[in-house]
């Protein structure tokens, strides 16, 4: 399974932006998918999950509210709609696939794409 990230780039605060995940599997539709990220000097993060079907999503407490996560099984992709960003925002995203269920945990990952950058100027 290859994942190609893209949508990243600069953004104001209080702007948006849609980062997008393809896959090249066929069994796209047959694991949940999440996205992480690492801001400079921190650890990689959880951000969002979304399950096999599409109807079970988490979302770390500091992007409630404001992120979307979403998949389109036809098309093997996953996206992340971000509104209302913030400077503490600003990271490399990178998505997620392969675990059985929506969950946080890195380890439950076993394929993952390169990051796209978000920038998120004040």
């Amino acid at each position: 399974v290859q994942l190609q990230a893209s949508g990243g780039g600069l953004v104001q605060a209080g702007g948006s932006r849609r980062l997008s995940c393809a896959s090249s599997g066929r069994t796209f539709s047959n694991y949940a998918l999440g996205w992480f990220r690492r801001a400079p000097g921190k650890e990689r993060e959880f951000v969002a999950a979304i399950s096999r079907g599409g109807y079970r999503k988490n979302y770390s407490d500091s992007v409630k509210g404001r992120f979307t996560i979403s998949r389109d099984n036809a098309k093997s992709t996953v996206y992340l709609q971000m509104n209302s960003l913030k400077p503490e925002d600003t990271a490399d995203y990178y998505c997620a696939a392969g675990a059985a269920i929506a969950t946080m945990s890195p380890a439950a990952y076993p394929y993952w794409g390169q990051g796209t950058q978000v920038t998120v100027s004040s």
